[in-house]
């Protein structure tokens, strides 16, 4: 099993703490175990209550043990893009490598070099990001090891996010018995689920990872990640009418806006498509009812966001793309395309396991993390690989064992041929 790999990947959203475990063998990557545990702890700038969400962490951690059979020992996370920042850096260094070959080390120096530059107290580096190398005047973002030159040239995004935030963040994870193996903003772990840095080369692309209580709105472009901004309206704000109205729990209004209403129709159903018990009295929500109940919240974020896109549409050709919770809206979509008059699209993964809005930045973790490997060299796992070697294979001899209906039909032939 050496050719498997195994990372935990963990965001701490602004209602639930989300870990994933997957595995990447033989170029594929597979899910193993996908736990959400909610939590009031996080607000969207902010963390409320580290307490809790270690308690939240450790939870999910316990039953990815108990599902897998192995301890989750170390883990991959994501920080909030709160005041995010972008330090572009060229680092020049020599080649040091034998016969003028450019090696790993050569790009790790190069990399070194870029984080001695001074960056606001306030601030956190999150994440040294090599975007393009130069060799003898030719640019690429081809991983340069193996080439000759005197010479190799590196340009360098230092990512920086709310400093507080992202110490005390890794302080809860590792209060709970946990590990940081490394750590991404949120949009760009999401923005690498999406293949959205190839798909920017050429055009602006714009993320709006919509959570609960927010949307950060980052502009991606030449395959960088430029620049975030935070409007502190989500999911949970446009469902807030719904809580008003009908005195219904914050979390059953957002799962109401997910999967009950399409924004996009003129005229909705009037079928229920909620139902419940009040003082002993039945009551039910219509599918029109919902609409029109959180219609003047739905064209308020529209409007936040045509606000915020509006000069990056005059730049040039951008598509918008609609991630996190907010990405399971149906015809949200719709909606502020034709408000802003460009390609906009929800992004849902595709991964089997995964296939949820609200799982795209866990997932960029992985990819992220994967990505940095050639250069760091990292070969840990997250879990305890002598665990899970000794789950499976229990697993392997208790399945071999059992009277499987293939093995009850060879007998009955074999019997008969007696």
């Amino acid at each position: 099993m050496s050719d498997k790999q195994i990372f935990a990947a963990v965001e701490v959203a602004d209602h639930e703490v989300r870990m994933v475990v997957g595995e990447f063998f033989n170029t594929r990557f597979n899910i193993l175990k996908v736990e959400r545990i909610p939590t009031d702890a996080m607000s969207y700038d902010q963390v409320l209550n580290p307490e809790e969400i270690t308690k939240a962490v450790r939870q999910a951690a316990d039953e990815t043990r108990k599902m897998l059979g192995a301890t989750v020992e170390k883990v991959i996370l994501s920080i909030p893009s709160v005041a995010m920042k972008r330090k572009s850096v060229k680092a020049t260094v020599p080649v040091e490598g034998i016969d003028g070959v450019i090696t790993v080390q050569d790009v790790r120096t190069a990399l070194k070099n870029a984080q001695q530059v001074s960056i606001d107290k306030n601030l956190a580096l999150i994440q040294t990001v090599a975007v393009k190398y130069t060799v003898d005047g030719i640019a690429s973002r081809r991983l340069p090891v193996g080439e000759r030159a005197s010479e190799l040239t590196v340009d360098i995004d230092l990512l920086c996010a709310d400093r507080q935030m992202a110490f005390t963040l890794v302080g809860c994870i590792e209060n709970a018995g946990l590990t940081v193996m490394d750590i991404f903003l949120d949009v760009f772990a999401a923005a690498k689920e999406a293949a959205l840095f190839e798909q920017s080369v050429d055009r602006n692309v714009i993320v709006l990872k919509m959570e609960r209580t927010a949307t950060t709105v980052a502009r991606l472009a030449r395959g960088r990640l430029r620049e975030c901004t935070i409007v502190p309206v989500g999911v949970g704000t446009i469902a807030s009418p719904i809580v008003d109205q009908y005195g219904l729990k914050r979390a059953e209004a957002a799962e109401l806006v997910k999967y009950s209403a399409r924004l996009n129709e003129k005229v909705n159903s009037t079928n229920p498509v909620y139902i419940w018990s009040e003082n002993g009295n039945a009551r039910k929500i219509t599918e029109q009812e919902l609409c029109d109940c959180i219609r003047g919240s739905v064209d308020g974020w529209v409007s936040d966001m045509e606000k915020l896109c509006g000069g990056i549409l005059q730049a040039g050709p951008t598509t918008v793309i609609i991630a996190g919770e907010g990405g399971e809206m149906q015809g949200l979509d719709e909606l502020l395309q034709r408000k802003l008059g460009c390609e906009v699209r929800n992004y849902i993964p595709e991964t089997l396991g995964g296939r949820n809005a609200g799982m795209t930045c866990c997932l960029g973790l992985f990819y992220a993390y994967k990505d940095k490997l050639p250069i760091t060299g990292y070969t840990d796992n997250s879990l305890n690989m002598e665990e899970f070697l000794k789950s499976v294979s229990y697993r392997d001899k208790k399945d071999d064992q059992e009277d499987t209906l293939t093995r009850k039909l060879k007998g009955m032939f074999s019997n008969s041929k007696r």
